[in-house]
């Protein structure tokens, strides 16, 4: 594996006047580094089963609402920005590299950890265990870079207005039939009321139910790291996971549908706005001078 950086792997946007909106998209990424291709053991297309599909479309408009984008460009297969750097199973990396984990979870036991090692029906990814090198480069290539920059710009949001608000937006498959959650099209995650106030939830669940899908909180999806890390509600700086069924926005060959993302996309920067004008306390910015 030839462990150098070909091309950028995080892009941030930021509006002309940007307000304390901050919007990550951490799965949709596209670009397949050459090393990584040449690793796997599977061809490309098993890979992208990893990305939230075309989630960024969805957030194409955010920039013109007020919010910064900061998106990975990268896969995912290439780190999971989402997970820490410590949730790896044991047994998905080399021997030599295990002393670094323990205590895996069920996601990181199936090979759902911060490198991506297996998919259930197809065995393993790659053409060998995931080593030292191999490890430090991805983090050091793709998740650091992502989590510093959000950071950053969460840190300027704040200075700037005295808040920062994180929506980090994703995609999921249909919730199966069983499973918590099951029958919600929109998920809305705060980790149980972790990394968020009633009132920015509230505006969600609302918005989202006003598009006329199910909307479940935090079920079966909480939040992941990326929340988790950066929401900060008692310094004034919100997380929110949304994760949004990909059968409301995608064919059933996994395009894009233009008209149902053109719908989504634009309640997507009204949501947006909206969220920019609710302080921590609750109340709500004027538009204008009345």
């Amino acid at each position: 594996m030839s462990l150098h950086t070909p091309s950028a792997a995080i892009a941030i946007d930021r509006p002309a006047e940007p307000g304390p909106v901050v919007v990550s998209v951490s799965h949709a990424g596209r670009i397949y580094p050459p090393a990584i291709l040449a690793a796997a053991r599977v061809d490309r297309s098993v890979l992208e089963r990893l990305e939230d599909g075309w989630c960024d479309l969805i957030a194409a408009h955010a920039v013109k609402a007020g919010a910064t984008l900061v998106q990975a460009m990268w896969a995912r297969a290439v780190a999971d920005c989402n997970r820490g750097e410590g949730q790896m199973a044991p047994g998905e990396v080399a021997p030599p590299l295990r002393p670094r984990f323990s205590a895996p979870g069920r996601k990181e036991r199936a090979g759902l950890g911060v490198v991506p090692t297996r998919l259930a029906d197809c065995g393993s990814l790659w053409r060998r265990p995931i080593d030292g090198p191999q490890f430090d480069w991805r983090l050091d290539a793709l998740h650091r870079p992502f989590h510093r920059a959000l950071a950053a710009e969460l840190a300027v949001a704040k200075t700037r207005f005295g808040r920062a608000t994180l929506i980090d937006l994703h995609s999921m498959p249909p919730i199966p039939r069983g499973q918590p959650g099951h029958g919600a099209g929109i998920v809305v995650g705060d980790r149980f009321g972790g990394t968020a106030d009633e009132a920015l939830i509230e505006l969600i669940v609302d918005e989202a139910e006003g598009l006329g899908v199910p909307v479940s909180r935090n079920q079966p999806y909480a939040g992941g790291h990326i929340v988790r890390t950066h929401g900060k509600p008692a310094d004034a700086i919100r997380a929110v996971q949304i994760e949004i069924d990909r059968s409301l926005y995608l064919h059933a060959d996994r395009t894009p549908d233009p008209e149902r993302v053109a719908a989504l996309r634009d309640w997507f920067s009204g949501l947006v706005e909206r969220a920019g004008r609710i302080c921590p306390a609750g109340d709500v910015l004027p538009l204008a001078a009345e």
